[in-house]
């Protein structure tokens, strides 16, 4: 992730997640608390707070393989960040850290 940042485009965050910017449109439209800036243009533009919750989503939906409506209730129900979505992304760090690592072998 960019540190410092208070914004990111879609495409960043696309990336972080390894989602199609069409995904993240979407559940934009699927849970009322995603809601980023947007510009006049309609450019979408993250913050730390949304990205936090839309790897929530991911982690619900992609790794727990809950529906959008289980994922929309366990939101619902459970405001505080899960643990075991904060040891996945851990541990996606440390997967792209030694990918990389073994690329520069």
């Amino acid at each position: 992730m960019i540190e410092g940042k208070l914004y990111y485009s879609i495409g960043e965050v696309a990336n972080m997640l390894g989602v199609n910017t069409s995904v993240l449109r979407f559940w934009e439209t699927e849970f009322p608390d995603l809601h980023p800036t947007k510009n006049k243009k309609g450019t979408r533009s993250y913050r730390q707070q949304d990205i936090d919750l839309l790897k929530r989503i991911h982690y619900l939906t992609k790794e727990c393989g809950l529906t959008l409506e289980g994922a929309r209730q366990q939101l619902k129900n459970d405001k505080a960040p899960d643990k075991n979505l904060q040891v996945v992304d851990t541990l996606n760090e440390l997967k792209i850290f030694l990918i990389q690592m073994k690329q520069n072998l």
